[in-house]
């Protein structure tokens, strides 16, 4: 049950990410899943542990991490698509 609650909890902060700076994710559900998963990593990399947490993220960090890993994807795709 852990595991399905990380899931959904990182495919809403993913979700939530790619509508606060008004770019789709690619992948849908799944692409939003895989941002929230990385997002916790790189922000708590980047920024710690702290704010509140919600399924295992903190929810502040992830949130910053998951908006530079949408930036960082949505430029990619932009460039190889040019």
């Amino acid at each position: 049950m852990s595991l399905l609650w990380t899931l959904i909890v990182g495919g809403v902060l993913g979700w939530f990410a790619g509508m606060i700076i008004g770019r789709d994710i690619p992948g849908g559900i799944i692409g939003n899943i895989i941002a929230g998963l990385i997002g916790g990593w790189l922000g708590s990399i980047l920024l710690g542990s702290w704010g509140p947490e919600i399924g295992g993220f903190f929810v502040i960090p992830t949130l910053i991490g998951a908006i530079i890993f949408v930036l960082i994807v949505s430029f990619i795709l932009k460039t190889l698509k040019k």
